[in-house]
């Protein structure tokens, strides 16, 4: 058991609160300052937990929900009250619908007059609860029982964000809760049951076309290593959500590929020919297209099948590599599909991944291949929302859990730059690379200058083709005119050197190639504005 965080005589409130998170292993706090929160933060920085400053609140909030996919622990960010606390929203939310385990903090004015003032009070209860899967507060008598509440709803399957209010005359007051235990967020359970009347491994032995289709949730549980010994076992595709990528690695012969990324078809008919789904932590959260199939589902997760995004007469529910563990030991059905027949579907899908490119043209393909072609396994790479995200989510060959930050369950531009900055700053000695595009980068370029004071050498791959690309293909269909969907061209190599940043441009392949050999063991940030040539997305979506 975890000894209490030890009080030596009277500590204040916010000095139970960053004692606390330290004891959780909570090493980076990223934050926009205000009056309510300066106590705060200073006991962070006491306390040894490094307070990042963001360029705005929600960029703070996307530093917190990229470094929490990263590294598999609490993201924290901070805010002041009013305006600071309402520009959270989004990255809050997003962690939430992620199912990332996230704590913001904000401040608030003084508990005296927060019943009757008005002037940048916001209700953060009101405001939050409907983001979040608890808001509270803050308060002396209460401070580290509710932060060890926060910190083990945020971490609880699924994983969320957790809101909490601390008044700017709170922080200074002496703790009456002051003994803090962590609590055992990490806590290994190897117990499961089955719900339903079949015998689940004889239903998957009666299948002749099985698929198994895996999300985030096999990836929080660790069962990678069970459900590759299943799979071969059993010789059966695996299908992965996006932000699973990685759960099964994907230079594996039985990979099937990414469900509703590019080539979107391809993976549904697979789906719809088979004879059985056997999902294995499968989230519908992630789902951009509506489940429309009829293929029975043996439904495998830690949660029961509460969604009802499909029917399943047989569940298994509890730790989900044990479940496949079980399933490889009482395995007794022949393989079921030949390598000769997987291959075949791989090599459908990737001719629909290369449909449309453009001879003698940089294709969104060719950036996305050439990115990962000049980084070593073990990259980790973020994405931001947009087109260039489909073919990424596709195309970029992942290898294990925690390696493609993405946000695709609130799927919010944005995410991309703030994600790599944290997760850069997460792991110094291992490569980030950022691919981004020019819409979602307009939105978060000014953070590149905290990432350069912060000498983070990653990568930043900018699509650029001067468009909102996902909207303007929609306006094309209904032929309608591109309404508030281009973007004004800007010189990315001359912003990034105003960021104190290393900026290059690429229009071809062989120039993006030659960029890129070069971009290893970088003491600053390095901006690729790579141009391309949008013609090939028409293709794919």
């Amino acid at each position: 058991m975890t000894e209490p965080t030890p009080a030596s005589g009277p500590v204040s409130t916010a000095d139970v609160v960053a004692l606390g998170l330290a004891a959780s292993g909570v090493k980076q706090i990223f934050a926009y300052p205000g009056d309510p929160i300066i106590e705060l933060m200073e006991r962070a920085r006491v306390h040894e937990i490094d307070v990042v400053l963001a360029r705005r609140e929600g960029t703070a909030a996307f530093m917190a929900e990229g470094l929490a996919q990263a590294t598999g622990r609490v993201g924290v960010c901070l805010s002041t009250l009013g305006p600071g606390s309402s520009a959270l929203v989004n990255g809050v939310a997003a962690a939430t619908v992620d199912r990332v385990p996230m704590l913001a903090l904000s401040g608030q004015i003084e508990s005296s007059r927060e019943q009757f003032f008005t002037h940048q009070v916001i209700d953060h209860k009101l405001m939050f609860s409907p983001i979040t899967k608890w808001a509270g507060r803050i308060e002396p008598g209460s401070a580290a029982t509710t932060l060890r509440k926060a910190l083990a709803t945020a971490t609880a399957e699924r994983p969320g964000a957790v809101h909490l209010t601390i008044a700017g005359d709170v922080s200074a007051q002496p703790a009456t809760d002051a003994d803090f235990v962590p609590p055992p967020v990490d806590a290994v359970v190897r117990t499961f049951g089955v719900r339903g009347g079949d015998d689940p491994v004889r239903t998957v032995e009666a299948a002749r076309r099985p698929v198994i289709l895996a999300g985030i949730g096999a990836a929080r549980a660790g069962a990678t290593d069970a459900l590759v010994a299943f799979t071969e076992r059993a010789s059966i595709p695996v299908v992965v959500a996006p932000m699973a990528k990685g759960v099964f690695p994907e230079d594996h012969d039985l990979f099937a590929g990414v469900l509703d990324m590019a080539c979107n078809q391809v993976l549904w008919q697979l789906l719809g020919d088979a004879d059985l789904i056997v999902t294995a932590g499968f989230d519908a959260v992630e789902l951009i297209k509506p489940w429309s199939l009829s293929t029975p589902v043996l439904h495998v997760d830690s949660l029961s099948n509460s969604d009802q995004i499909y029917q399943a007469a047989t569940e298994c529910v509890g730790d989900i590599a044990a479940i496949y563990s079980w399933f490889a030991e009482e395995w007794r059905g022949e393989p079921r599909w030949s390598a000769a027949e997987v291959a075949a579907h791989r090599t459908t899908l990737r001719e629909s991944y290369y449909a449309g490119r453009v001879s003698g043209r940089m294709n969104p393909t060719d950036v996305v291949d050439v990115v990962r072609s000049s980084f070593p396994r073990g990259t980790i790479a973020s994405t931001d929302v947009g087109s260039h995200k489909l073919l990424v989510g596709q195309g970029w060959t992942t290898y294990a859990p925690r390696e493609l930050l993405m946000t695709n369950g609130l799927s919010s531009m944005g995410f991309g730059l703030p994600a790599a900055i944290a997760a850069q700053y997460a792991f110094p000695d291992r490569q980030v690379v950022a691919m981004v595009g020019d819409g979602g980068f307009a939105m978060t370029a000014t953070e590149l200058r905290l990432a350069a004071a912060l000498g983070l050498g990653l990568v930043v791959v900018v699509f650029v083709d001067g468009s909102l690309n996902r909207i303007e293909l929609k306006q094309m269909v209904k032929d309608y005119p591109s309404t508030a969907t281009r973007i004004e061209d800007t010189d990315l190599v001359q912003l990034a050197s105003s960021m104190a940043c290393d900026g290059v441009r690429a229009d071809s392949v062989p120039e993006l190639e030659k960029v890129l050999a070069d971009a290893r063991d970088l003491s600053r940030p390095l901006v690729v504005e790579a141009r391309i040539d949008p013609s090939q997305y028409e293709s794919q979506f």
